[in-house]
């Protein structure tokens, strides 16, 4: 009877393990509170990012826009940067910093189209944290959104409890807006947060505040909702589906499965039967703030830039 007792005791100590693990496991692949990796930034990723370069990104752009299909371009530009983390300005002595300097993968996207006579010109710049354990929030987003009518530019900065929204516009229903936005995931940051984790992003449903493009595009409030993250796989690429459940907005982010994990192209549908797509040209690491003269024109020739 003694050694009877002891086998169920050992079988039920097992049991109860095995549920607390499948229990952890089931938490991490069902819901997007998966903790970034840590271990992403590595040797590889160092001797990538850390060389004096930045990665330099062209792809056409179909724009979706006032009902009709427009022809355009977009240049993705990732770097990282050191950061002031009280000031959320990149440093100009970041040596000096101490505590304050944090190194930042930052994004700064470029994406021009025309509508009939005039053009359109957006400018987004993402400023993420490359160590998430520290930091776990992207620290600033910036939007400008220019056309013939007039021009809009939204800005998002990481305090305590919140992000500090700002809205500067042209327009009378915009205006001059300010207001505190709860934390959550970027829309805009999804790109950055696949760069820094190895290529992927935490599945499942997640607060998420949505494009500041989509806010001004769709006079749509800009707030953190739900959305649910999901991917599919090939041989060589990743391919992830983000869904809001309260808006009629889903977006697609295609994704080579190799280091460094770059950005094959987007969708994004807002229900109104045309998607704006987006599909890599070329893709290049040059020091461009250095490469001004006339002669540097050939880099833009090497994008297959259009304009």
């Amino acid at each position: 009877m003694t050694h009877l007792l002891k086998t169920y005791c050992i079988l039920a100590i097992f049991s109860l393990l095995s549920c607390k693990q499948d229990k952890k496991v089931a938490k991490t692949t069902t819901t997007a509170e998966t903790q970034w990796n840590p271990e992403a930034v590595d040797d590889e990723f160092k001797a990538y990012w850390y060389t004096g370069k930045a990665e330099l990104n062209s792809y056409t752009l179909k724009q979706s826009r006032y009902g009709e299909i427009r022809d355009g371009e977009v240049v993705l530009v990732f770097v990282t940067e050191p950061f002031s983390l009280s000031k959320q300005v990149k440093l100009d002595n970041p040596q000096a910093a101490g505590a304050d300097n944090v190194s930042v993968m930052k994004l700064n996207s470029f994406r021009k189209f025309n509508t009939g006579i005039y053009d359109y010109s957006i400018a987004t710049s993402v400023f993420t944290p490359i160590n998430s354990q520290e930091h776990p929030n992207t620290l600033k987003l910036n939007t400008s959104i220019q056309e013939w009518c007039g021009h809009t530019f939204t800005q998002l900065n990481l305090k305590d409890t919140n992000y500090h929204f700002q809205e500067f516009s042209y327009f009378e229903t915009d205006g001059d807006t300010e207001s505190a936005i709860s934390i959550a995931l970027l829309e805009e940051e999804l790109m950055t947060r696949i760069r820094l984790n190895k290529g992927q992003l935490p599945l499942g449903e997640t607060n998420m505040i949505f494009s500041t493009v989509y806010s001004r595009f769709a006079n749509k409030n800009l707030e953190a909702t739900t959305a649910e993250i999901s991917k599919t796989e090939t041989d060589s690429t990743t391919h992830f589906a983000i869904e809001y459940l309260s808006y009629d907005r889903k977006v697609t982010i295609n994704v080579e499965k190799q280091f460094p994990y770059k950005i094959r192209g987007w969708t994004e549908n807002n229900g109104d039967g045309l998607i704006t797509e987006a599909q890599l040209k070329k893709s290049i690491n040059e020091p461009y703030w250095d490469q001004k003269k006339r002669s540097d024109e050939s880099k833009r020739e090497a994008l297959q830039l259009i304009k």
